[in-house]
């Protein structure tokens, strides 16, 4: 089965994050395929490579860029909602006129036209966080 998966939470503020990446790699592990990731609203805080959690604390940021890089899992972070968050890849930093970027690896930023065509093409989409 194909599914795609919406974040609709921080992921340090709700549980969501959490599910959705155990989701995400016991979906993979069954031999499921992931067709993307769309992180929308506050979900898209998932794609900054700036989070510094405790030594102790899971690192969420790093697990979701470990299973892209490795699984070749699509993620994709809501321009809007990145842009409202203070989250921009290099292209989008230089375009609003700011000195950094501070999207982590395996993320990207692109539009809701994502999530429509994930829609499409997934079999399933699974939703996390409100």
């Amino acid at each position: 089965m194909k599914f795609a998966v919406v974040v609709n939470e921080g992921p340090y503020t709700h549980q969501a994050s959490d599910s959705a990446l155990q989701f995400v790699k016991a979906a993979l592990d069954k031999g499921h395929e992931i067709f993307r990731v769309f992180f929308y609203h506050d979900g898209v805080n998932n794609g900054t490579r700036l989070t510094v959690p405790p030594q102790d604390d899971r690192n969420l940021q790093r697990a979701w860029s470990e299973i892209a890089l490795t699984r070749n899992v699509d993620l994709v972070v809501c321009i809007a909602a990145a842009q409202r968050r203070g989250i921009l890849d290099a292209n989008e930093a230089k375009r609003q006129g700011k000195d950094a970027d501070n999207i982590a690896p395996g993320f990207r930023i692109s539009g809701l036209g994502q999530l429509i065509e994930a829609g499409i093409e997934a079999d399933r989409v699974v939703v996390f966080g409100d």
